[in-house]
């Protein structure tokens, strides 16, 4: 299984209605694309102090590397990865992707 970590830093003026909307759009994927298990989203809750910035994220798990690499070029993730990018302190510089096998 691939868990896909995303953490981000959006900017000051996107409401909080905004961030709900991008959550949603990422969320219905879970279901329609193959292999996509599960998807989790919110702040950063960490007591650490040690985020430098990425204040919001989400973690999604899917089924393979097969499965993963057809998520990423999915049309409906590349529109609801362009709406989160879109909303990101210095676009694609506003985030932080890591995949780990697990």
């Amino acid at each position: 299984m691939i868990r896909h970590c995303v953490f981000f830093k959006f900017r000051s003026d996107v409401t909080q209605s905004e961030r709900d909307g991008i959550y949603a759009q990422l969320g219905a994927l879970v279901g329609p694309i193959d292999g996509l298990l599960s998807a989790k989203f919110g702040p950063n809750v960490s007591p650490e102090g040690l985020a430098k910035g990425f204040n919001d994220g989400f973690i999604m798990d899917l089924r393979d590397a097969t499965a993963r690499d057809a998520y990423l070029v999915d049309p409906a993730h590349q529109a609801a990865g362009g709406r989160l990018v879109a909303a990101l302190e210095g676009g694609t510089d506003g985030l932080i992707v890591f995949d780990l096998e697990v």
